[in-house]
């Protein structure tokens, strides 16, 4: 493992690391597209459950593991400063971090009757989900343990297990869920709760192979992570949370937003929730491009602030921005040409891709700016600076894209139905990329005049 040096070209550095992360998210989305084609074909109450208990516990899982990307900067500034022993402890804490999580995680999901009240299913339906979200409770601390050893292997430039781990785990999800929940191969057909006992399983094994890795692997054995014991120190876990709460938060607002869109939209009809949830996987489907370019980003710029060489940690921030506004222009083109041929593989009732290709549009306008925003807001908390990109995060995605989003659906003179709430999401995705773009700018060009 390398650090940064001046001679290094800084967009190949991100581009190797990028392309593993960019397969292994893409890949664990296979996971969520298994569960909607396995359980749907067992039966349309299973899937209902699924589909509000998985958004659920993914609103939580991903908010309470945003909270370990504070490993990404502390890893990554201490490998760059060649102070190993630091990152040794800083991973440690990081583990005992994530288990102290998942404690808090568990109990909010152990009994989900009162997560599950506003979406005021039918009681067999909330019976099915809450059997489902239990079992997913039972795989919240290895997930996030696993979290913890992707903010490290981020942090230290090795990303390839990870994509490793993701094949593994999706393969292996999409086996047993088969198997779970339809009763094959002689086993009882659990329905929802076989797919989230598969996921139970398949996590811990994934949880094994990293803490295995971390403790064999040659990228990793350096580190010396399990040669001595370590208990929660509050120092560590103090300064752990003080830079990941505000991160885990900016997740939450994120996923929420989306949420509660879905929420507010379906006042309006199952043919229009039906295309905008079409929607809606497009772009978090085409999300993880710009998302994985940003994490690559900040692992550059981070080992270079540890390096102290800000001339360089500058030069990695603005090429990670070039390339990935670059891919969106591309990634953009290809979705205005191809929106609909994409709704029709989604659906077969033409009033629902209708909707689905009309905004869809829209996820093609704010591409650009979306990439600006994704790699600047990581960037910027490579610099240990996240409090900040939440209050943006905040006013941006709750203010305008759900408060504007609101008015404009329901409320404007001409009311624009689900098209106001992404008309909106437009409209704060440039305003997101203006205020990340020109923090980052002034952030970079302050500390390169210190340096």
């Amino acid at each position: 493992m390398s650090r940064p040096s001046d001679s290094c070209n800084p967009f190949l550095p991100i581009l190797k690391n990028a392309w593993p992360v960019l397969v292994a998210q893409l890949v664990s989305i296979g996971m969520m597209v298994a569960d909607t084609v396995i359980v749907g074909r067992y039966s349309t109450q299973h899937l209902a459950a699924v589909a509000v208990g998985s958004g659920l516990y993914a609103t939580l899982a991903l908010s309470l593991g945003g909270v370990l990307q504070a490993l990404v900067p502390i890893v990554g500034q201490y490998y760059g400063a060649g102070e190993q022993e630091r990152i040794s402890s800083s991973v440690r804490q990081g583990l005992w971090l994530a288990g102290l999580l998942a404690l808090l995680g568990v109990a909010l999901l152990i009994n989900p009757r009162w997560l599950l009240a506003p979406a005021r299913l039918e009681p067999d339906v909330e019976n099915i989900a809450v059997g489902y979200m239990r079992l997913l409770a039972l795989s919240l601390p290895a997930s996030l343990g696993y979290r913890a050893f992707h903010a490290t292997a981020t942090a230290l430039g090795q990303p390839r297990p990870l994509m490793l781990i993701a094949f593994l785990e999706t393969l292996g999800h999409i086996v047993l869920a088969w198997c779970l929940v339809g009763g094959h191969f002689h086993l009882p057909a659990l329905g929802a709760t076989g797919a989230g006992l598969s996921q139970a399983i398949v996590s811990w094994i994934s949880l094994w192979l990293c803490l295995w890795l971390l403790k064999n692997n040659p990228r990793f054995t350096p580190l010396q992570i399990f040669t001595c014991r370590e208990t929660p120190r509050w120092q560590a876990q103090k300064g752990l949370l003080r830079l990941g709460l505000p991160i885990g938060f900016s997740f939450l607002v994120e996923v929420s937003a989306f949420t509660l869109m879905a929420i507010f939209i379906a006042r309006l009809g199952t043919e229009t929730v039906s295309g905008h949830r079409i929607a809606a996987n497009l772009s978090a489907f085409v999300y993880m491009l710009p998302l994985s370019l940003a994490i690559a980003t900040a692992a550059q710029v981070a080992q270079s602030v540890g390096a102290r060489n800000e001339a360089l940690a500058r030069g990695y921030a603005f090429a990670g921005l070039k390339i990935a506004c670059t891919f969106s222009v591309i990634l953009a083109a290809a979705m205005l040409w191809l929106r609909t041929p994409i709704a029709w593989l989604a659906t077969e009732d033409p009033k629902v891709a209708e909707v689905a290709a009309a905004l869809a549009f829209y996820i093609a306008l704010y591409q650009f700016f979306d990439a600006i925003q994704t790699v600047a807001c990581f960037a910027l908390r490579a610099y240990k600076i996240s409090l900040v990109p939440l209050l943006i995060h905040l006013g941006c995605f709750w203010g305008l894209g759900l408060g504007f989003g609101y008015w404009l659906a329901f409320l404007a003179p001409v009311p624009q139905g689900a098209a106001g709430f992404w008309q909106a999401a437009v409209v704060s995705t440039v305003t997101a990329s203006l205020l990340f773009g020109g923090l980052l700018w002034r952030v970079t060009r302050q500390r390169s005049r210190t340096e």
